[in-house]
């Protein structure tokens, strides 16, 4: 399934460079849309299709919780980490980290408060975020556990990699990552604002 997702990467990068129309683009995003909102909806299905998993999750409920703050104190550490090496401001290295892979959203605010590159890095490192959390995904629910697998997709836990996370776990996992991406999609435009006024 790995290679199958990095093959299709490749195959649409291919295919956009040489031999899809520049005028095919106004549709892209209709087809993604699309697309998604299918994934999605089956992705729903499948949960619902486990009816003891709302009880089970009664079980978890603290897992509900370590979950989203694990993936905030690492994505704000990877930030720090990742400023001290090329020597960005404390400041702007948290507030892009906490994009939470929310590429456009931390992108657009970044712009706004700082600058049109400081927005571009933003957008940059949140969405190289996500291309690295569809590939990573089956290897850290394979080698590490189900849970640790939500961690990568940050926000986009809740739409774009679901279906991927529904694939590599369990459906009480899929209910948990969706209820991260809520939580930390809420975040987004709290913490940037935040982070970068500091």
């Amino acid at each position: 399934m790995t290679l199958s997702i990095v093959a299709s990467i490749i195959t649409g990068i291919l295919g956009g460079y040489f031999f899809i129309p520049e005028s095919f683009t106004p549709y892209i995003d209709t087809l993604i849309d699309s697309a998604l909102y299918l994934l999605i909806f089956c992705v729903g299905i499948d949960i619902g299709l486990n009816k003891h998993i709302f009880k089970d999750l009664k079980k978890h409920s603290l897992i509900i919780l370590v979950v989203p703050t694990s993936i905030i104190a690492g994505s704000l550490i990877g930030g720090l980490i990742g400023g001290y090496i090329f020597h960005i401001p404390k400041n702007l290295s948290l507030a892009i980290s906490s994009g939470f892979g929310w590429y456009s959203l931390s992108g657009i605010i970044l712009t706004q408060l700082h600058s049109a590159e400081i927005g571009t890095i933003a957008f940059l490192t949140n969405i190289f975020r996500e291309l690295i959390t569809v590939v990573s995904i089956p290897f850290i629910a394979k080698y590490l556990n189900d849970y640790t697998a939500i961690a990568p997709a940050g926000a986009t836990s809740m739409d774009s990699t679901l279906p991927i996370i529904s694939k590599y776990t369990n459906p009480e996992t899929v209910v948990i990552a969706f209820i991260n991406g809520i939580l930390l999609s809420g975040l987004v435009p709290i913490l940037v604002p935040f982070f970068y006024s500091i």
